[in-house]
């Protein structure tokens, strides 16, 4: 288990993040038009995976923002935003912001990402939503940066994780 905090208040989430190195784990993610996204889609590709609780609280869209922000100028690389939110809400939310850079993924059907990823809150009063990470993983498909934010009302390390894809 991880030992995260929410404002101050410890809770936990199932483990950690994949190694650096480590090959990146599979999922199945729902899109907005609720068909499949799979990791094996952006094969060959750089991906950001911008985990979070809910696009409907101020740090996680934040970080959405930034992230759409900051793809528009990447090259050969896809942000994927992945929360549980229900495809209609990541929707509704890029609709209202003007978000077109990034991709909103949802795992309410199964949980498997957040399973896979070790994301998954266990106890706390967020059970069961992902916690708050950015994992970049290299166009071989590994691990380059895996961070796991502690204070879940913080915002990720942008520039860490913009930094791994520079040498991912």
């Amino acid at each position: 288990m991880a030992s995260l905090k929410l404002h101050g208040n410890a809770i936990q989430s199932l483990g950690t993040l994949p190694a650096p190195g480590s090959a990146a784990p599979d999922f199945n993610l729902v899109k907005g038009d609720l068909s499949t996204a799979t990791l094996a889609d952006y094969k060959g590709k750089k991906v950001v995976l911008n985990i979070f609780p809910s696009v409907d609280t101020g740090t996680c869209a934040q970080s959405v923002r930034q992230f759409n922000k900051e793809a528009a100028e990447l090259e050969n690389t896809v942000v994927l935003c992945v929360s549980k939110d229900l495809p209609f809400a990541q929707a509704r939310f890029c609709g209202a912001e003007g978000i077109e850079n990034v991709e909103m993924l949802s795992d309410f059907r199964d949980g498997n990402f957040g399973k896979a990823y070790q994301v998954e809150f266990t106890e706390g009063p967020l059970v069961p939503l992902h916690s708050r990470a950015v994992v970049v993983i290299n166009e071989d498909g590994n691990v380059a940066h895996a961070e796991q934010v502690e204070e879940i009302a913080d915002e990720p390390n942008y520039k860490a994780a913009l930094e791994a894809l520079m040498d991912a």
